[in-house]
């Protein structure tokens, strides 16, 4: 039987479980304090911290590294990616650490989980990542030419929320349309269409969250990023891990907060209400791309657990669409079953020259064909081999396709 080791680092947490086949043998959440995270200047530099903490909890656990079959971790933000499951080689990694997309803690897993790869000579995935873009084209669109928006963020957990709810109303994931607000450290929303999330808000244009900025008011950034007194490090530090209830209040754990509010702190509240209230302006926001025909709004993510925050989003949006609360998030089940999809699945030898045209755009503008790795890609078209003279495809069954493309 397989057995997985998932890394799930988080703004605030490193989450990690053992699975033997689709059974957890344990899942634990590490939390990190904003004085644990304050002396690195970016999450690169995490790595070690997080790496050692990761094997200390594997030994507290009596897991043998040796046992392991496979890594998966979330992924990290790469250039944009199709759905699906992707190797973890070096090249991955030295983009991870030079290059990133942005900063955000999941590329530290990558790290992480080639690592221990590479030790034990296992093989190591990221799965649904960060930076997996299906975006529609008109929602790209933005007053720059050379701006274009993204979909980047939560496409992990919000998809597995969507799927959960499609699941227990007896639909196909690709029959419902849903908004799914993950609530967490970070904070986004998505609209789930078609069997695609064809519109996404981030923290880098959404609400503000525990630690990070989010929308900020641009000519008063434009102004703090030319007064000297920022570097271009020490601005992103600022947005994306100095701000939200961080820069408010002080902490960065909602229970606190909530727990300063219950103690007659005013300020806390109106900072709190306000959090709330840009969430559920976001959720506004994506409405229009459905003409407002949406089944659900799916509440998700650790803050979820919050009765306070969700029935006041609800209150809200409940206009919209009924609002359904999946409290934390099927993360960790998700990325076991898509690294074992890969292993049940996948058999290299059979990949086939792919005749029918170039590279997919998506993989032609990724750095890997230009580094010269080798990256496997899974998703619901079958399975991508891509090096640098171009790309195999071995298209699948229906059986396969639904396994693998769409969990």
């Amino acid at each position: 039987m397989e057995r997985l080791l998932i890394l799930n680092p988080g703004s605030t947490s490193t989450k990690l479980a053992v699975f033997d086949g689709e059974e957890p043998l344990f899942v634990e959440s590490m939390t990190h304090t904003a004085e644990e995270l304050a002396p690195f200047d970016c999450v690169a530099d995490q790595y070690e911290f997080r790496r050692d903490l990761v094997l200390d909890c594997l030994k507290q656990h009596d897991i043998p590294l040796e046992s392991l079959t496979a890594v998966v971790s979330r992924g990290g933000l790469l250039t944009p990616i199709q759905a699906g499951a992707y190797e973890v080689n070096d090249d991955m990694v030295w983009q991870l650490k030079n290059k990133p997309q942005n900063e955000h803690a999941s590329n530290v897993g990558a790290m992480i989980a080639r690592s221990i790869s590479l030790q034990l000579g296992i093989p190591a995935y990221i799965y649904d990542g960060v930076t997996v873009d299906e975006l529609l084209p008109i929602n790209k669109i933005t007053g720059l030419p050379m701006l274009r928006r993204k979909g980047m963020g939560h496409n992990l957990n919000t998809r597995a929320a969507a799927m959960r709810y499609a699941r227990e109303n007896g639909k196909a994931y690709e029959d419902i349309t849903v908004i799914v607000a993950h609530l967490g450290g970070g904070i986004s929303v998505n609209l789930h269409h078609n069997g695609k999330i064809e519109d996404f808000i981030n923290d880098e244009e959404g609400p503000f969250s525990p630690e990070r900025a989010g929308g900020l008011p641009m000519f008063d950034v434009i102004k703090m990023c030319f007064s000297g007194e920022y570097d271009y490090k020490s601005m992103m530090k600022l947005v994306k891990s100095k701000g939200g209830l961080l820069a408010h209040l002080g902490p960065t754990d909602s229970r606190d907060v909530e727990q300063m509010i219950r103690g007659g702190d005013e300020h806390a509240k109106l900072v709190y209400d306000a959090m709330i209230l840009n969430i559920a302006k976001n959720i506004g926001k994506v409405a229009p791309g459905v003409c407002g025909k949406v089944d659900a709004i799916l509440l998700t993510g650790g803050i979820a657990y919050s009765q306070y925050v969700t029935s006041e989003i609800e209150k809200r949006v409940s206009f919209i669409a009924p609002v359904v609360v999946y409290a934390g998030e099927d993360e960790m089940r998700s990325l076991a079953l898509g690294g074992l999809r890969v292993l049940r699945v996948i058999d290299p030898d059979d990949i086939l020259p792919f005749p029918l045209g170039p590279v997919p755009a998506f993989a032609a503008a990724g750095p890997f064909p230009l580094l010269g790795g080798r990256k496997a890609a899974v998703d619901g078209a079958g399975l991508f081999l891509y090096n640098k003279e171009g790309a195999g495809f071995a298209p699948p069954d229906l059986e396969m396709k639904r396994m693998i493309g769409r969990h």
